[in-house]
C-alpha cells in the first residue's frame, strides 16, 4: 500500500506546545515535510481546528466537519481559536506532535488525516466516499426511508475505511431497529462499542437495542455506561426519554 508523503503540504511545520493554545512559538523551518516525521497516530491524539474569523471565511468549518466525519475513534477532532498565521487557512494543528498544516482544505484535511493514520492514498477517497453516503443515508433517516438508509451504509461499511466506521455502524443500528430488525441493530451497536468503547453513542445504541428485546437489566447497564462515559448526557431530552421508557418497562415487568 502506498503511504502518503507530506511534500505537498507547504505549510508544514513543527510547533512548541509547552505554552496553551492560542499561542505559538519556536516555530523552526518549514522541512517537517516527509512521511517518516509523521508518525502514525496513537491514543490521546488531538487535532484542532482553527474557527477564528478568518479561517472560518476560508472554509475551516467544513474542514472541521470532514475531519471529524473520518476520524477514527482514539483521535479527537476539536475546534478552536486562533493558531496564527492567518490567511493562510484553514490552519489546522495535531497534538501532541504540534504538526500545523495550513491551507488545510478539505481534500488536503483528509491526506492529513489518512497519512497520520499510516493509510494509504486510496484510502482518502474510500474515506471521503463513506461520509457522503452516511451523509445521504441521515438525509434518508430523516425522512423515514430506513431501509434506504440501511443499505447506503451498508455501502459505506463495505468500503473498509480507516476511520469514522462506528458512527457508520451507528447509523444502521437506529435505521435497523426503526424498522424492527433488533438482532441487527444489536449486532451493529456491538460493533461500534469494539470499534470505539468510549463512544457513549455505542453504548445508548446498545441499550436501545436491549430495551425493544424487553431485556431490560441489559439496557439498563447500557444507558448507566454511557452516563459514565459522558455524565453531561443527565440533561439531554432523548436520553431523559429512553430512560423513562425503560422505568415503564420496569415497572410493567414488576407488577407481573
Amino acid at each position: 500500500m502506498k503511504s502518503f508523503s507530506f511534500h505537498c503540504y507547504s505549510h508544514v511545520s513543527r510547533v512548541d506546545f509547552s505554552s496553551s493554545l492560542p499561542s505559538i512559538s519556536n516555530v523552526i523551518p518549514a522541512d517537517y515535510q516527509t512521511a517518516s516525521k509523521c508518525r502514525p497516530i496513537k491514543a490521546q491524539t488531538e487535532i484542532r481546528v482553527c474557527v477564528n474569523k478568518t479561517c472560518r471565511r476560508q472554509g475551516s468549518f467544513e474542514t472541521l466537519e470532514i475531519l471529524t466525519g473520518i476520524s477514527p475513534p482514539d483521535v479527537s477532532v476539536k475546534s478552536c481559536g486562533c493558531l496564527g498565521r492567518c490567511g493562510a487557512g484553514p490552519n489546522v494543528v495535531a497534538l501532541p506532535s504540534g504538526v500545523l498544516v495550513g491551507h488545510c482544505g478539505t481534500a488536503r484535511a483528509a491526506e492529513l488525516m489518512a497519512g497520520l493514520c499510516g493509510a494509504g492514498v486510496s484510502d482518502v477517497s474510500k474515506s471521503l466516499e463513506a461520509l457522503a453516503l452516511r451523509k445521504r443515508a441521515e438525509g434518508e433517516l430523516k425522512t423515514g426511508n430506513f431501509s434506504g438508509a440501511e443499505k447506503l451504509l451498508t455501502e459505506a461499511i463495505d468500503l473498509k475505511q480507516f476511520g469514522g466506521v462506528h458512527i457508520i455502524y451507528k447509523g444502521r443500528c437506529f435505521a435497523r431497529l426503526s424498522m424492527g430488525n433488533y438482532s441487527g441493530a444489536l449486532e451493529d451497536a456491538k460493533e461500534a462499542l469494539a470499534l470505539a468503547p468510549q463512544y457513549p453513542e455505542a453504548h445508548i445504541c446498545l441499550g436501545d437495542a436491549f430495551l425493544a428485546m424487553d431485556h431490560t437489566d441489559a439496557a439498563e447497564r447500557s444507558y448507566s455506561a454511557a452516563l459514565e462515559v459522558d455524565p453531561s448526557l443527565r440533561r439531554s431530552k432523548s436520553f431523559k426519554a429512553r430512560i423513562a421508557k425503560l422505568q415503564e418497562k420496569l415497572a410493567a415487568g414488576n407488577t407481573r
